[in-house]
């Protein structure tokens, strides 16, 4: 079952989304031969990226984007200037999206829709620019610009006070069990994103689509 707790018998009156691996598809496969050194799988680079002792500081706002380029060029001695940098660490998010811009236009005139993303200055400059999906949710949480990421339960009352929601009232969809978890645990109905198909026989199920 991906609601935890059980799925609700009412439909939300808001819904909060995750981005990566639920909305837009992120393949760190792109980075092999481009972010890292010769050599080292994406699994690898991912890995020495997030063990990274500025990992969580760069995620939360801490580091700017011009100090981590500077960071991760010297660590994988890579030739890139800022903007090489940027395009080559933008890579990874697919510019096909996982869920179609119509769902989100018919479920914003049912709900309050919100984005809760754990990323990074440069990914958020880039999903603003490049995806269109972004119009349809007034409310954008991102880890970097509230200082705090998931699964502290302080990103999600950000979200739901942002919404103007309560948490009975809210669904909360992630890739991560363990996000979901931790929606669940505010009061929100937590969905574990597995995959386009489940999440659209869940909306159907109630009414939203």
């Amino acid at each position: 079952m991906p609601f935890l707790p059980p799925p609700p018998d009412s439909s939300p009156r808001a819904i909060i989304f995750d981005i990566g691996r639920v909305i837009i598809r992120v393949d760190v496969s792109r980075w092999s031969g481009t972010l890292g050194p010769a050599g080292k799988s994406h699994l690898q680079i991912l890995r020495e990226l997030e063990a990274d002792p500025n990992w969580a500081n760069w995620q939360e706002g801490r580091v700017n984007p011009r100090d981590w380029h500077a960071h991760i060029c010297k660590k994988f001695n890579l030739p890139f200037n800022f903007e090489q940098f940027c395009a080559a660490w933008n890579c990874v998010l697919d510019p096909a999206t996982i869920l179609p811009d119509s769902l989100f236009e018919r479920l914003a005139k049912k709900c309050r829709l919100a984005l809760l993303s754990n990323t990074d200055p440069i990914h958020v400059a880039h999903i603003e620019a490049a995806f269109s999906f972004v119009r349809h949710f007034p409310v954008r949480v991102y880890s970097c610009h509230v200082g705090s990421s998931k699964p502290a339960p302080v990103i999600f009352h950000r979200a739901l006070r942002e919404l103007g929601a309560l948490p009975e009232e809210t669904m909360f969809i992630d890739d991560l069990h363990e996000n979901a978890m931790a929606a669940a645990s505010t009061g929100m109905a937590g969905f574990h994103f597995t995959s386009a198909d489940d999440l659209l026989a869940e909306f159907s199920r109630m009414g939203l689509v």
